[in-house]
């Protein structure tokens, strides 16, 4: 059967990396939205727990039911809560919503510093803290979001220079409701910016899994892919010259050759349009067009790595390491393989 590997040497290299650019675990929240970007919630969870990292950010509160055991918060970023819970704390994203919580729930206000996806504008901090209060609620963070922070320009400065403004008057007016906050902007790309942290936490997914790409002019800090995915063999056959094989016959082959289908097509995550254009890190060519649940590549070995980091699968079909990753067969097997 196909599955995924995952590297605990790799993911501990990213964590040591990360806490040494931060200055510590405690400041590290690991993003484990959507599977953990495919790599497994659990595993993930349970793993960076052991590590000593007790925070947490996920989309849904399903996500953040699932691996609260092992965290002392989960942010839960897309979703308005349906219950209050002291492990919990929920990102509001506009100030419509604040009266959809539930009495006594913990909230993290989003403030839009540039990104202008979603969050409130800074010059409505007191507004929103006031209906905060009257809706019984708890506001324990502040928080923001770097639009560019992996490209070389003038943003990155621009929203932090925004986002400790924000720092300083929402410090203030929490006063006097008697909040604590914590104040967090930076994405993995932002949390490699700067030499200081600056940000009471920061929340690392991509570079977590060790497919962080920063524009060349910037740092690239050496990590390590965690994943890499795999494919058994289903059949071994000879392409004779003149010969195609797949739907609609796009590869035809010039001498014969060896090919091999293996159980891994698009149902599982391997994004169409590779077909006929990728090649694996060993060198098999992949051969046709991708189907549903099988692919063909020059080779006849019993089980294929298909890629061991995304970002290389990502380039042969335009996009990014990130939505190949979280775009993974959830049934998919995934085991340690160290």
């Amino acid at each position: 059967m196909a599955s995924i590997k995952l590297s605990r040497e790799a993911l501990i290299h990213n964590l040591d990396i990360i806490a040494h650019q931060v200055g510590g675990k405690d400041k590290i929240a690991v993003v484990l939205k959507d599977n953990a970007y495919g790599h497994g919630a659990l595993m993930i969870a349970r793993a960076v727990s052991e590590y000593g990292v007790k925070q947490a950010v996920v989309r849904l509160e399903r996500e953040a039911v699932e691996i609260m055991d092992f965290f002392d918060n989960v942010l839960i970023l897309g979703q308005i809560a349906t219950q209050a819970h002291p492990k919990i704390s929920y990102a509001i994203n506009s100030l419509e919503e604040i009266s959809a919580y539930p009495s006594g729930a913990r909230v993290e206000l989003k403030i839009d510093t540039g990104m202008h996806r979603n969050g409130i504008d800074p010059k409505e901090i007191a507004k929103a803290f006031e209906q905060i209060a009257k809706c019984g609620l708890v506001c324990v963070g502040v928080m923001s979001h770097f639009r560019s922070a992996d490209a070389l320009s003038s943003e990155w400065f621009w929203q932090r220079s925004v986002f400790h403004e924000v720092k300083v008057s929402a410090a203030a007016l929490a006063k006097k409701y008697g909040w604590t906050l914590r104040f967090h902007i930076s994405n993995s790309a932002g949390t490699f910016r700067s030499s200081v942290c600056h940000e009471d936490m920061v929340r690392v997914g991509i570079a977590l899994y060790g497919c962080l790409e920063m524009d060349v002019s910037l740092i690239q800090p050496e990590f390590k892919s965690v994943l890499s995915l795999w494919g058994d063999k289903i059949a071994t056959r000879v392409l004779r010259a003149g010969e195609r094989i797949g739907y609609n016959g796009i590869y035809e082959a010039d001498v014969d050759e060896v090919v091999s289908t293996y159980d891994l097509g698009y149902a599982n995550g391997l994004d169409r349009l590779a077909s006929n254009r990728y090649v694996t890190p060993s060198g098999a060519a992949l051969r046709g067009r991708i189907s549903m649940d099988s692919a063909s590549f020059a080779c006849d070995t019993d089980q294929l790595m298909i890629f061991d980091n995304a970002n290389n699968y990502a380039r042969a079909v335009g996009t990014i390491g990130y939505e190949i990753l979280a775009c993974l067969d959830k049934d998919l097997k995934r085991e340690w393989a160290d």
